[in-house]
C-alpha cells in the first residue's frame, strides 16, 4: 500500500517540476486571427507614420520583410513597440508597451498583434491598417485602425526609451552639453 502512496508523491512531484520548468501541458490555442494576406496596394509601403485616436502615432520602418514601428499614445504616458513580418498586405507582429514613470510588473504590457494594409476606393484617399493586438500568445483583443499620415516621414527613434530601465538615469540629458562631472552641492541659502 505504501508503494502506492509513494507513486502518487513522485508522479504529483514531476508534474509540479515539469510545469514550473515549462515542460507542463501548453495553454490552449491562443486566439489568431483568421486572414490571408493579399497583394500591397500599387504604390504603397509599410513604411510612413499612422495616427489612431485610441493609440496615437505610430511609425513603421521596414528591413526587407521585417518591419520595426514604434507607438506613442494621445496621452503621452505610455509608449510602445511592435517588431514583425510582413507577407504582402498582412504584418503580424509582437509588441511590448510601457507606462511612463513605472516600475515593476504593471510597468511593462506585451502580446502578439496583426495590422492588414488596404486602400479604399476612390481618389484621393488616404491608406489604412486595419488589425488588432491581444496579451501574451493572443493576437486579438483590442481593435487597431489607423490611417497613413501623408508626407510625414518615419523616425522610429523619436518615440520612447528603452522601457522600465531608463528609470534611475539613463541617458535622459545626452547631448545637452553639460560635463560628466557631479556638480558639489551648493549649501543652503543660509550658508550663503
Amino acid at each position: 500500500m505504501w508503494h502506492v502512496e509513494f507513486k502518487r508523491a513522485l508522479i504529483t512531484a514531476v508534474l509540479a517540476v515539469s510545469a514550473l520548468a515549462g515542460c507542463g501541458p501548453k495553454p490552449l490555442g491562443a486566439k489568431l486571427a483568421q486572414i490571408e494576406s493579399a497583394p500591397m496596394p500599387e504604390n504603397a509601403t509599410w513604411e510612413g507614420v499612422y495616427f489612431s485616436p485610441l493609440f496615437g502615432t505610430l511609425h513603421l520602418v521596414p528591413e526587407g520583410n521585417l518591419i520595426n514601428g514604434r507607438w506613442q499614445r494621445p496621452s503621452k504616458g505610455e509608449w510602445g513597440k511592435l517588431q514583425g513580418n510582413a507577407n504582402g498586405s498582412v504584418l503580424r507582429f509582437d509588441w511590448d508597451e510601457y507606462k511612463d514613470g513605472l516600475v515593476g510588473p504593471n510597468s511593462k504590457k506585451s502580446g502578439k498583434g496583426y495590422f492588414v494594409y488596404s486602400r479604399p476606393d476612390g481618389d484621393n484617399v488616404d491608406d489604412i491598417l486595419k488589425g488588432a493586438i491581444g496579451r501574451g500568445a493572443d493576437e486579438t483583443g483590442s481593435d487597431w485602425v489607423a490611417i497613413k499620415q501623408r508626407n510625414v516621414k518615419a523616425n522610429i527613434h523619436s518615440i520612447g526609451g528603452v522601457g522600465a530601465a531608463d528609470v534611475g538615469g539613463g541617458d535622459w540629458d545626452k547631448g545637452n552639453g553639460e560635463s560628466s562631472e557631479v556638480e558639489a552641492p551648493t549649501g543652503t541659502t543660509e550658508e550663503k
